[in-house]
């Protein structure tokens, strides 16, 4: 292994491991080796997906599943990841094979995003699952932390009346197109519509505030783009 990926493993991620060439492996780029980090990448996206989505939970214990799931999605999408990795410097640590170096591939957002989901799944296998947690929570915290995910807790109803407000429109209307099935399996059909801008959104629940809450989130997403 690399002296200076050694360095970089002992500074950055403050963590001696036990099989140092799993971290090599994850700090290698297709273009650079067959042996390289995709496999550890898949693993590193669900070992993400787990810690952040237990973390969510308790951290957010009124959030539903919609917003749990916006949450989520939030942290570990692309974007947010690279910027973890570029707060790590994994780009200058990275093997990449000649064009990538050529073409500035240790910047790149999603050879960083990758990269760093690798090292969370060679930091799973090394160390196992609850002596990773502490130090993925700590690389995320600064997502985690941010003002922006409390926001996105918000239901989607509460959102698009501030969407609104804040605007000086009018607020949607939400009417009951129709009711299926029996009486203690009843299956709602809610039209969400805005006279300003002229948006129509319908969602289906098992109850009214879940036919609701998906019909505004249909009209949030369109108002939004």
């Amino acid at each position: 292994m690399s002296v200076a990926c050694v360095a970089w493993l002992q500074r950055e991620l403050r963590y001696q491991p036990k099989d140092a060439a799993l971290f090599l492996r994850a700090l290698t780029h297709r273009s650079a080796a067959s042996a390289n980090n995709e496999r550890l990448e898949f693993l590193g996206d669900a070992v993400l997906s787990l810690v952040v989505a237990e973390e969510l939970y308790q951290r957010f214990p009124k959030a539903d599943e919609g917003a749990l799931s916006r949450l989520r999605a939030s942290v570990v999408k692309g974007e947010s990841l690279a910027r973890v990795a570029a707060g790590l410097h994994i780009g200058d640590v990275m093997a990449l094979g000649p064009g990538e170096l050529k073409s500035g591939g240790f910047r790149r957002e999603s050879i960083l995003a990758d990269a760093f989901e690798a090292v969370c799944g060679a930091l799973y296998l090394d160390a196992g699952l609850e002596a990773a947690r502490p130090l993925l929570l700590q690389w995320l915290q600064p997502l985690l932390d941010a003002p922006e995910l409390a926001e996105a807790t918000k239901d989607a109803k509460t959102r698009l009346q501030e969407w609104l407000q804040g605007r000086g429109l009018a607020l949607p209307r939400y009417t009951l197109e129709r009711v299926t099935g029996e009486a203690h399996e009843q299956y709602f059909t809610i039209r969400c519509e805005l006279d300003v801008p002229a948006v129509v959104g319908t969602g289906e629940g098992s109850s009214r505030r879940r036919a609701e809450q998906r019909a505004a989130q249909k009209v949030l997403e369109q108002v939004m783009q």
